[in-house]
């Protein structure tokens, strides 16, 4: 008889079904607002500010409304009135000042939702406005304190070179080293806010009983959930049970926001006795949660006549809004990757984001790297165009290669694929000789084409993995089943499928042996928040080595009956053998429960320096190049991406579909937040909150896209040497896009987005000069 589940083909690097698939296409997948009714269930509202900043006199509630089965929670309600993150700025009610638009106040709940919606309308906020602070560029100044003495959340430096040698003359000695430089270019460029908007809004349903706190939804890291729940109501962690729901979608907007969601719901279930469900409808969500950071990048370089880079000086300037949430290390990741995936001698890179009277800004896919790529990108661009070169003969040439160093000092010792990256792409599409054609003019229609080139950390920032300390559980189940616990969650992104075939590879069991069960804070370990390109790199790790260890231990199992047996039958080999799943059991029997813990360790070369800033900022980096084909009305100004390539390494792709919907799909948003999308604003509150007129590219605006998968192990990687890739499709679209529509109008756009309107007053700009000299208007 066979000692081993039958011989099977690896599940890593095969694109088998999504198990999430079937529920999902079918309507079975509950999201949190299909949970049916609890006994006793009432809905929530929030009360919220109409004014940017001001201070709070009072809360005055229409006496001749009916408030008799109307719960009401107000600040003085709150126990320990902060969310927990990683400044305890942020009230979770206002109270004595209001600080943005749309800042919770009041929390109400029903079991009527239109008497509910009738009593958000008879509370008035008595508020005496103040002046609002609305620009990063008018907080940096300080002329109106906000926040601290100087408004002003974080701030970092980064030098390398002749700037890092002089120790507090750094600026002067990047100065010197640009003067020294055969060309010198100095721009600015702009990015804005961006919605996650995905399609399930914010939602949560919380509740109390004799276990304690209870909080089911749509969350990406349930963990930061119950950070923000010991903090508020001062409970033992055994007694805060957060458990994710089925998610539609996340981006980063349900990393850190589902802690004031769950918390304001806990507040009414605490006070009415009873459980309460809060969803947001989509202006709600637009309106209240986070958003991309706005960015402004002031670039100045120096390189020789050939194009060879040699200096550095950046000023980062990130709009935090009114609370400090995630923005310190959105800035942190802005920065590291501001220099590029170049090489650069001399770099001196000042990073400062402050507080604005707008909502919070926070996490979103790419994390600070967007602003910055995009700005490094466009920049180079420039620099390309001064040289009279080519930018793709600029950005290969000075492209990072193994043994090279960055900003930072790392010194890339693997899993560096910038160069084939870059040749792949441009094979691919053929922009060499569609470039070389120069703008292609139909009547009033321009087509152009270019790229990006561009490399993300993947995992946390520096010692973060360290800090962190994630953990995975696998558990032996009956049958020689295997079930994963884990915070991991799955947001769309496929982690349910993924961590199956990692882990049925492992153990050399079939995919449908292996379980995935239902993040919860009580019953799996803190792997760590499902952010940074980290999820399959380093929690999939040590999901491997788990899964590695368990089926040791069961063939073990196997191992020992069989030599018992042929001991007790007197001959070697005669015996017959315990199939997997009776070793398993037999395993069971015995312990009771078995179950392997493991804890992830960043690889052993990794060092990194927090006070200087300096050393390893990413265990490894991937690497992409996009390469985009636009066309641009002449007339309207209205840009379409007709074609798009981009080649990413992903270290391993080990599930080859799922990596290319992730590039796919980041990418089509990349080229949203490049076109389209917009937030208007007007006195601090935003004036498109809705799917009508906030616009996002639909698969109707897609372009053919053609992903080219480059795989570079990273020998720490699962599978084989997988790297994260979930943030990098982001980086890259924007620059690239930008490029093409240079290349077909010969308009060099510095700030996003390139709506028709924006890319009119830039030909209109353009075109002045050359008519006062006497030519015409290209465009």
């Amino acid at each position: 008889m066979a000692t081993s589940p039958p011989a099977s083909a690896s599940a890593v690097g095969i694109s088998v079904p999504r198990t999430d698939g079937p529920p999902k296409v079918t309507g079975a997948s509950r999201y949190v607002d299909d949970i049916p009714a609890m006994p006793g269930e009432i809905f929530g509202r929030t009360v919220r500010s109409p004014v940017p900043r001001g201070i709070l006199r009072g809360v005055r509630f229409d006496p001749a409304f009916d408030w008799s089965d109307v719960t009401v929670v107000l600040a003085e309600d709150v126990p320990v009135n902060v969310v927990a993150l990683i400044l305890d700025d942020q009230p979770i009610l206002g109270t004595g000042k209001v600080n943005h638009a749309y800042e919770p106040i009041a929390l109400l709940g029903c079991a009527d939702r239109l008497k509910l919606a009738r009593a958000v309308q008879a509370v008035t906020l008595d508020i005496d406005p103040l002046p609002p602070v609305l620009d990063a560029r008018d907080a940096l100044e300080g002329k109106e304190i906000i926040w601290g003495t100087d408004n002003v959340l974080k701030r970092y430096l980064i030098t390398k070179g002749r700037a890092d040698a002089e120790q507090g003359r750094a600026e002067a000695a990047i100065d010197a080293a640009l003067a020294r430089c055969d060309v010198v270019v100095t721009g600015t460029y702009a990015s804005h806010h961006q919605e996650q908007l995905y399609i399930e809004p914010q939602g949560v349903i919380a509740w109390w009983d004799e276990a304690g706190a209870h909080a089911t939804g749509s969350i990406q890291c349930p963990f930061y959930v119950q950070k923000a729940f010991l903090k508020a109501f001062g409970l033992p962690p055994d007694q805060i049970h957060v458990t994710q729901s089925v998610t539609g979608g996340g981006f980063g907007g349900k990393e850190e926001y589902p802690s004031i969601i769950a918390l304001h719901a806990a507040l009414l279930a605490k006070k009415s006795g009873r459980p309460v469900r809060m969803i947001y409808d989509r202006t709600e969500d637009i309106e209240a949660t986070t958003k991309r950071h706005p960015a402004f990048c002031e670039i100045t370089s120096g390189c020789d006549r050939d194009g060879t880079l040699r200096a550095l000086k950046t000023r980062i300037l990130m709009d935090g809004g009114a609370y400090a949430t995630l923005t310190q290390v959105v800035l942190s990741r802005g920065a590291l990757h501001a220099a590029g995936a170049y090489r650069w001698d001399d770099v001196w890179i000042e990073a400062t984001a402050v507080a604005t009277s707008t909502p919070p800004n926070g996490a979103f896919r790419g994390f600070g790297a967007p602003q910055t790529i995009w700005a490094i990108e466009r920049h180079l661009d420039r620099v390309a165009r001064e040289l009279g070169c080519d930018p793709l003969d600029l950005k290969a040439k000075n492209v990072l290669r193994p043994g090279d160093a960055t900003a930072t000092g790392q010194v890339l010792r693997e899993s560096v694929a910038g160069e084939q990256c870059i040749a792949k792409a441009i094979a691919a599409s053929g922009y060499r000789q569609k470039r070389a054609a120069g703008p292609v003019v139909r009547g009033r229609v321009a087509r152009g084409v270019g790229l990006s080139v561009f490399m993300h950390g993947a995992g946390f920032t520096g010692s973060g993995e360290r800090y962190y300390k994630g953990k995975v559980a696998l558990d032996l189940a009956p049958g020689g089943r295997l079930r994963i616990r884990t915070a991991s969650t799955d947001i769309g992104q496929g982690t349910e499928t993924v961590f199956r075939q990692i882990a049925a590879a492992a153990a050399g069991l079939p995919i449908d042996r292996v379980e995935f069960a239902v993040p919860c804070t009580t019953t799996v370990p803190d792997s760590g928040p499902t952010v940074a390109s980290r999820t399959v790199m380093v929690v999939g790790s040590i999901l491997e080595a788990a899964a590695r260890e368990l089926s040791g231990r069961v063939r073990e199992e196997q191992e020992a009956a069989r030599q018992q047996g042929a001991a007790q039958e007197g001959q070697e080999g005669a015996a017959p053998a315990l199939t997997f799943e009776e070793a398993a059991d037999r395993l069971l029997a015995r312990e009771g429960q078995v179950t392997s813990l493991k804890q992830y360790e960043p690889p052993g070369y990794v060092r990194w320096d927090d006070e200087a800033y300096k050393g390893d900022a990413y265990p490894c980096f991937g690497w992409a190049c996009d390469v985009a084909e636009v066309e641009v009305d002449l007339d309207t100004f209205e840009v379409t991406v007709v074609d798009f390539w981009s080649a990413t390494d992903v270290g391993k792709a080990i599930h080859p579909v799922m990596c290319k919907g992730q590039i796919e799909g980041g990418s089509l948003q990349a080229i949203g937040w490049a076109l389209s999308e917009e937030i208007v604003w007007q006195g601090g509150k935003i004036r498109n909150p809705r799917m009508t007129n906030y616009i996002i590219p639909t698969s109707l605006d897609a372009p053919p896209f053609h992903v080219v998968l480059v795989e570079e192990p990273f020998p720490f990687g699962p599978g084989g040497g997988a790297k994260g890739i979930g943030e990098m499709p982001m980086d890259g679209g924007a620059p690239a896009i930008a490029a093409a529509v240079e290349h077909a109008t010969g308009i060099a756009a510095r700030a996003l987005p390139l709506t028709p309107e924006r890319l009119f007053e830039a030909a209109r700009g353009a075109a002045a000069p050359r008519q006062a000299a006497g030519g015409g208007d290209r465009a």
